[in-house]
């Protein structure tokens, strides 16, 4: 069933245009009697000019609207300078009802236009449906629609400019949740490195569980790649490091490492690498994103270390892959755990319990409970000493200085972390971020 109908009256062709209040109306009407129970959301896309107030775009409309009182509350116009901005408006509304099945009425001419813009600024969390603008008012008619499918492809200096249209858009909205913050560690040299640990404010994502620094998009979420990518443009920006040169782990909760320059894993939770202006990263919403630092050969790498990889050791994975593709010695590496989520709140199964406490059995609580407390940090800070790094050169909760910590508990902190354990299984993500200066 429809949930949300779009009306693009954006760029209307001219034959048209002398007739847009018959048009509208005879579409309301038609939406109004072959809808179901509840009547869907409308959404009519308008062209604001430049300079001229929203209303006043509206007025020539408000005629055809007036007779529709089951749509009232649920009929919206929505009048911008371009399409990006308009549709991204409507995304928001959508997202405010957790909507996702939409129909989409416009001209022909604008079909494959809207459908680029569909693609970069939807995920396939929504199922889009395509009906011609000039279709006659029966309710017969009007329930016969295109499904998305694949055809024509527009010239690409076309989709050039729409996804420049697009990122523009979104580089001019305000930052949500506060600034940006970055952490860092004192204990990496800053004359060699450029580090950090970025937290959840300062971007632009405005779903709440992703709201506002995510930088991860999946098909099960409704942050599409441009916002994420314009969330680590701002990153990277405030960081000084180059986004087309950052390069994050393909998490697969295991202990592969790439080191870069060789033939890249399909899947890996470690990477290193000796290449200035490279900026290597690693996500973490309750995982630890692990930064390794070598002053010495300069060298440097990012780990993801959920519980499966903490156990299958990769942190010293990553630090053996120094090791042998930069010759690296290993009481020169420095180790950063990030903020992560800590015993204080993380559980799990007795079984699982059990490999944690063969490591030490510090890094369990209420080891006979059915669902022990964990604490990963202690086990990746106990494997990396046993695999050869000092202890002073490894940096996590342990620190004496608490005003030096970084590694804060992401399920305890809502304000600055995301995290999976707290916010189920639409969380936002940080990272973890490493290169070797120029």
């Amino acid at each position: 069933m429809v949930e949300a109908v779009v009306i693009d009256l954006f760029s209307l062709p001219a034959d048209l245009q002398n007739n847009i209040q018959g048009l509208l109306h005879d579409m309301l009407e038609t939406i109004e009697k072959s809808s179901s129970i509840p009547t869907p959301f409308v959404y009519i896309m308008c062209f604001q000019k430049q300079g001229n107030e929203r209303n006043s775009e509206q007025e020539p409309l408000l005629p055809a609207l007036r007779d529709f009182q089951s749509l009232k509350g649920r009929l919206e116009v929505v009048c911008a300078l371009t399409t990006a901005a308009a549709l991204y408006t409507i995304k928001q509304r959508l997202d405010e009802k957790d909507l996702s099945i939409i129909k989409v009425i416009l001209p022909t001419l604008r079909k494959d236009l809207m459908k680029v813009y569909i693609e970069h600024l939807f995920t396939e969390v929504y199922q889009f449906e395509f009906q011609d603008l000039q279709v006659a008012s029966d309710s017969e008619n009007l329930q016969i629609a295109e499904p998305w499918s694949e055809g024509q492809r527009l010239p690409m200096q076309d989709v050039a400019l729409i996804q420049n249209e697009i990122k523009m858009y979104l580089e001019s909205l305000p930052s949500l949740k506060g600034e940006l913050t970055i952490f860092r560690s004192s204990l990496i040299p800053d004359d060699i490195f450029l580090h950090g640990f970025t937290t959840r404010t300062g971007g632009i994502s405005y779903i709440p569980t992703l709201s506002s620094c995510n930088l991860f998009c999946s098909s099960k979420r409704r942050d599409p790649q441009v916002v994420v990518k314009e969330n680590l443009r701002r990153i990277a920006n405030a960081a000084g490091f180059n986004p087309e040169t950052f390069h994050r782990v393909k998490i697969d909760h295991a202990n592969a490492v790439c080191v870069m320059g060789k033939m890249e894993p399909d899947w890996y939770d470690g990477i290193v690498t000796n290449q200035k202006g490279v900026t290597v990263a690693a996500p973490g919403a309750d995982c630890i994103p692990v930064l390794f630092a070598d002053p010495v050969r300069k060298a440097c790498g990012a780990a993801h270390s959920g519980w499966k990889g903490t156990l299958l050791g990769v942190s010293m994975a990553t630090v053996n892959a120094m090791v042998s593709a930069y010759g690296c010695n290993v009481n020169d590496i420095l180790v950063v755990l990030g903020p992560s989520v800590g015993p204080c709140c993380y559980k799990l199964p007795h079984e699982s319990a059990k490999e944690f406490h063969r490591i030490d059995p510090k890094c369990v609580r209420l080891f006979d409970s059915e669902s022990p407390y964990i604490d990963i940090r202690r086990a990746t800070r106990i494997l990396l000493e046993k695999g050869g790094i000092r202890p002073e050169n490894i940096q996590d909760d342990s620190v004496t200085d608490q005003t030096q910590n970084i590694t804060l508990c992401t399920a305890c902190h809502p304000d600055k972390f995301y995290s999976h354990f707290r916010d189920g299984t639409n969380f936002g993500t940080q990272i973890g971020f490493i290169s070797i200066k120029d």
